[in-house]
């Protein structure tokens, strides 16, 4: 009796362990497929982008997808104005939202604003591409530094002897090989964008190879866009039940009613975008090298140096986050190197003028983009050339031209100088100089009130003759 007791409970507990799993798994799907019976809130976090893409953007992007992720946000919607960016940021972000596990909407807001060249690679990669009335898309044509014409536009050519035109039909030049390379590379990354999403990958081309830009209606007509929402609410209602690809996965969307969360950049991304800025940058590095050099002439100061570091520092890290192009960074160092020289060996300024022209040539070329936004300003330039034209021949050169001067000072200063006899006997007696009056040793002919000149001290005795 008590062995076919203890048979049944162990077959009952069998069967209970048997089924829980599976209860609790249904349990899980359940909440998993109806997450508004349990009672939780669809959220949307919204990331407002505005201005230029650069390393800032990009840190601002990913750390809001990050922060989507980890709140389990239902969307992450972009807001963005921009008139474009550095080529490496734009692939990091587009990089970022086609890996997000939460579905990331692209809205280009507000009216009057823009999403051109990057922006609209971003608003491709994204799983909604929403447009505010007002708003335009497009001109993503890579841009050449040396203003030349982009291929696929029309050239003309200059004219041979012959009448026909001068290299038709010879290979393409390295430079439109360059340029044919890098258009080729971002018509296949946005065609590529827009297959994955469903839009319209023929304008898409177009917007690349020819620099097409449309308004938002239009863009919605040829399927360029999803949505032209005129506010965040509109959005959100018209993305509801909407299927997207979130990190390669169909997503169903539910924003309808969604609690919206704005997301603010952090003060590293605010420190990040203003040191960024390449004029900034390149400011902080010459004050950093200026800093430097004052400590290294005027040794115990501190200060100076300390600041100089700092700025320095600063002024690389930022620059590190641009496409930096070494030949320029070499540049301004040459020519920082020849002022110097000029300043400490003057050459009648071969060295100076040489120097002046390396340094703005390095100005010129040490960020390598494309981006208006991303390139030093003339001013810029022009302004840190003369500051350290005058700073390294003149001011250096006025110190080592001083520092080469007789010493005016001590036994040295008193060797040649004039002195008036006081008193005088038996080969000793006093004279005055430099206001003062000395021991002195000399001829025994001299009398009062004859001048003699110094010839070296003895202690504190002079030597006259």
């Amino acid at each position: 009796m008590n062995r076919a007791l203890r048979s049944a409970s162990f077959a009952l507990l069998a069967l209970l362990g048997a089924a829980l799993p599976g209860l609790g798994l249904s349990q899980e799907a359940v909440r998993q497929a109806d997450g508004k019976q349990t009672g939780r809130e669809a959220l949307v976090l919204v990331s407002t982008i505005d201005g230029a893409i650069g390393p800032a953007t990009a840190r601002q992007i990913a750390d809001a997808i990050e922060t989507s992720t980890a709140r389990q946000a239902d969307a992450l919607v972009l807001r963005i104005d921009t008139p474009g960016g550095l080529v490496t940021s734009t692939r990091d972000i587009v990089s970022d939202i086609l890996a997000s596990d939460v579905p990331v909407a692209g809205y280009v807001w507000p009216g009057g604003g823009h999403a051109a060249s990057a922006g609209t690679y971003i608003i491709y990669a994204t799983g909604i591409a929403a447009m505010a009335p007002g708003t335009n898309i497009g001109a993503a044509t890579p841009v050449q530094m040396s203003g030349g014409a982009m291929p696929g536009s029309p050239q003309k050519q200059p004219e041979s002897d012959t009448g026909g035109k001068e290299g038709e039909g010879s290979p393409p030049s390295n430079e439109q090989a360059l340029s044919n390379k890098a258009t080729n590379d971002a018509v296949a990354l946005i065609v590529s964008l827009a297959e994955t999403h469903g839009r319209n990958a023929e304008w898409a081309e177009a917007a690349v190879r020819d620099g097409e830009s449309i308004g938002a209606k239009k863009a919605l007509d040829i399927g360029a866009v999803e949505i032209l929402a005129t506010d965040l609410d509109d959005l959100l209602a018209q993305m509801d039940g909407r299927e997207v690809l979130a990190n390669g996965r169909p997503v169903k969307l539910e924003t309808a009613n969604a609690l919206i969360e704005h997301l603010e950049p952090g003060f590293m991304i605010d420190l990040l975008a203003l040191i960024s800025n390449p004029n900034v940058a390149f400011l902080l590095m010459m004050i950093g090298i200026y800093g430097i050099i004052f400590e290294l002439s005027n040794p115990g100061s501190f200060g100076p140096g300390i600041l100089g570091a700092i700025c320095l520092l600063l002024g690389l890290y930022a620059l590190n986050q641009l496409p930096l192009d070494y030949a320029g960074a070499a540049l301004i160092i040459f020519g920082l190197v020849l002022m110097a020289v000029e300043a400490f060996t003057p050459t009648f300024g071969v060295a100076g003028f040489g120097g002046l022209v390396a340094f703005i040539f390095g100005a010129v070329i040490l960020v390598d983009s494309d981006s208006p936004e991303f390139q030093l300003s003339w001013w810029t330039i022009g302004i840190t050339a003369l500051a350290s034209a005058a700073l390294l021949i003149f001011l250096i050169g006025y110190t080592w031209r001083a520092m080469r001067k007789p010493v005016a000072t001590g036994a040295e200063e008193m060797q040649g100088a004039e002195a008036r006899v006081l008193e005088w006997a038996n080969g000793e007696g006093y004279v005055h100089v430099h206001g003062e009056r000395w021991h002195a040793r000399g001829p025994a002919e001299l009398a009062p009130q004859s001048t003699v000149r110094i010839e070296r001290m003895d202690g504190l005795t002079l030597i006259v003759g």
